[in-house]
């Protein structure tokens, strides 16, 4: 199996390199990540100015770009063949609920997704995660489960591990995403020429975080496991709004 690695924390996060050394061990790994963290970033392309692409050694590589423009250079011409799956992590925190709207980590997979491959967003859940070894061992069970028993093709997964050691994990969950409060007011100060600047504030706590969610299994020592689909549209309200056009 051929596998491309990526991330939005950068390449030379440990998380990113903990991953690529665990994956490497049962598949053939390319690593290509962006240059620095771009957290945040979702799925935005660089598109007015070149992107550049350095090799640190032999299949890594980093490109001074966001996280989908290192999935999708990677799979429109930088790699000589394609990969069969795209894994994107280990993400230093978690991405639970609407996180996935704002991630770096999801967008990479998702790009893979939208390329055609199956994806697998994996983050480490905790706000100074350090048991990288333990999330990219379940990486690595999850891409040896795909690889016997295929998931339907437009499906992705992300998974959120809590940050404790693998035999203190209680297993995995398949889960939907919960939702967070709304974040935390905007911080308002100064630069040193007394220019008012802001900062955008932290994320909220979990809203709808009960039972089925990622929230609550990840909070309950489970690696939270969700289904995401590329396609955004809303099928069911269709018919609804082509009635609601013609009225």
């Amino acid at each position: 199996m051929k596998i491309l690695v990526s991330n939005d924390d950068g390449y030379l996060a440990r998380g990113i390199n903990v991953l690529a050394d665990a994956l490497s061990r049962v598949a053939d790994v390319v690593v290509v990540a962006p240059d620095r963290n771009h957290s945040g970033a979702s799925n935005s392309l660089t598109l007015h100015s070149p992107l550049r692409v350095h090799r640190v050694e032999n299949k890594r590589y980093f490109v001074n770009g966001t996280p989908s423009d290192c999935v999708h250079l990677a799979l429109a011409g930088l790699l000589d063949e394609d990969p069969d799956l795209v894994v994107s992590g280990v993400n230093h925190g978690a991405n639970l609920g609407d996180d996935v709207i704002y991630s770096g980590t999801v967008a990479a997979a998702m790009e893979g997704r939208y390329l055609g491959l199956p994806a697998i967003a994996i983050s480490l859940a905790g706000p100074r995660p350090t048991n990288f070894e333990a999330a990219a061992r379940v990486a690595v069970e999850l891409v040896q489960r795909l690889e016997r028993d295929k998931l339907p093709a437009d499906v992705m997964l992300n998974v959120n591990v809590p940050d404790r050691p693998y035999d203190e994990l209680k297993g995995l969950r398949a889960t939907r995403l919960g939702f967070r409060h709304r974040s935390e007011p905007l911080i308002k100060t100064k630069d040193p020429q007394g220019k008012t600047i802001y900062w955008i504030g932290p994320a909220g706590p979990g809203q709808d975080a009960g039972p089925g969610t990622d929230f609550d299994a990840v909070e309950n020592g489970y690696v939270a496991i969700s289904p995401l689909k590329v396609d955004l549209t809303r099928h069911e309200a269709v018919p609804r709004l082509d009635d609601w056009l013609r009225r």
